[in-house]
């Protein structure tokens, strides 16, 4: 019993050992401790993560910024007490995907439309501002911005948990296991949330592609 005690403690010091290696979490550990100039290195080094994910989450450009600022004064505050259990890009996406959840459940519900744009190149997608210049754009390039456009309504649509999960895995590249431990549930959940995300998209397009 007490070669398994000491085995388990050992374990739990090599992770804890790990997780200290990692650089984000030493310079958490310095923002806990005072260091200004730590979180801005922070802040620098994730601001693209974080304002990506509400920007596929939420498609509402006007309050991106706020959100993201919300969500870095969160990490600020908790510094003093955290503790390096896990890389800190983990701890990160949690606090990301939660403050999403609460404070969109906090709002009256609105049309979201979620951004899908790296499966089409920006600059293959021209607005189009006029009728003229639509008679100008090949018929196929007219066809893929309306395919982007049913892509940002279909994922709009989808319930919290699912589309979080499908940009954390299409965006993000998360592995299940990483998914299930940013959304606090199994693996066997985190499937399920993905197989309904993707089925309800490819439902939703040959819907639109058979109009």
């Amino acid at each position: 019993m007490e070669h398994t005690e000491l085995l388990h403690e050992a374990m739990m010091n090599d992770t804890r050992d790990s997780h200290l290696a990692d650089p984000d979490n030493q310079l958490m550990i310095r923002v806990g401790s005072g260091d200004k100039n730590a979180f801005k290195q922070l802040v620098q080094r994730h601001q693209r993560l974080v304002t990506g994910i509400i920007f596929r989450y939420t498609g509402n450009h006007p309050e991106i910024e706020d959100l993201a600022q919300d969500i870095f004064l969160k990490i600020y505050k908790a510094s003093p007490r955290y503790v390096p259990r896990a890389r800190f890009k983990t701890w990160l996406y949690k606090i990301v995907a939660h403050h999403c959840f609460n404070y969109f459940r906090g709002q009256k519900r609105r049309s979201f439309v979620t951004s899908f744009n790296q499966s089409l190149p920006e600059d293959d997608n021209p607005p189009l501002h006029d009728a003229e210049a639509q008679k100008k754009q090949p018929e196929h390039l007219l066809q893929q911005q309306e395919l982007h456009t049913a892509l940002k309504v279909a994922l709009s649509e989808l319930p919290d948990r699912q589309r979080m999960a499908l940009i954390l895995h299409r965006f993000e590249d998360l592995s299940y296991r990483e998914i299930a431990s940013v959304l606090g549930c199994s693996l066997s959940a985190v499937e399920s949330l993905l197989f309904r995300a993707m089925s309800t998209l490819k439902e939703k397009l040959h819907s639109h592609e058979s109009r």
